[in-house]
């Protein structure tokens, strides 16, 4: 169930997603980037507020309305 609370104005622009790990930290989760001329790409997450998060890690997926 999606995180009601995310304040998406605070979120990075190319920002997708926001979750919570494992270790109880919140991460942006970014739209992947493509290395020019292959077909290699990487999405690097960026570190989050957890805007109050209590519950399962693995149930705070939410994405970018």
């Amino acid at each position: 169930m999606p995180h009601p609370a995310v304040d998406w104005a605070q979120a990075p622009k190319l920002a997708r997603s926001w979750a919570v790990d494992a270790d109880g930290s919140a991460h942006w989760f970014m739209a992947p980037d493509v290395a020019a001329f292959t077909t290699f790409w990487f999405s690097e997450p960026l570190p989050a507020p957890d805007f109050g998060y209590v519950g399962d890690y693995k149930a705070s997926l939410t994405e970018r309305p």
